[in-house]
């Protein structure tokens, strides 16, 4: 059995970069009433591979290979759009860190939109 790592390697490279493109992490868009929803969560993945060959204390010779990806899914909550406002709802309101920072991104939006609103004038 021939193991060849980067091959290997290369298969658990483009396995991640297929599943983690931004649609994982900021889902499609969907229309709830006059509400526009995205789902917003947040991923981590990681991989290993190990491989050895040697002689065995038996008669026969060793090798072996092998290779993992791990992956795990949480969702974090919604940006949610009606008309000019945006607002983020949190799947867990007591959590702190991504969610406490995607709170904070309507307001960041209203900012940047006044001060291009502002500069126009």
């Amino acid at each position: 059995m021939e193991v060849n790592f980067d091959q290997l390697l290369n298969k658990i490279t483009e396995f991640i970069k297929d599943e983690a493109n931004t649609e994982t992490i900021i889902g499609k868009p969907f229309e709830l009433g006059k509400f526009t929803c995205v789902p917003v969560v947040r991923i981590g993945m990681g991989f290993g591979s190990g491989g050895g060959f040697g002689d065995s204390n038996r008669a026969g010779k060793g090798e072996g290979g092998g290779a993992g990806v791990g992956m795990g899914i949480e969702p974090i909550g919604f940006l949610v759009t009606r008309d000019n406002e945006i607002s983020f709802l949190s799947a867990n309101k007591g959590s702190k860190g991504m969610s406490a920072a995607f709170e904070k991104i309507p307001d960041m939006v209203s900012k940047i939109l006044d001060k291009k609103e502002n500069a126009k004038h």
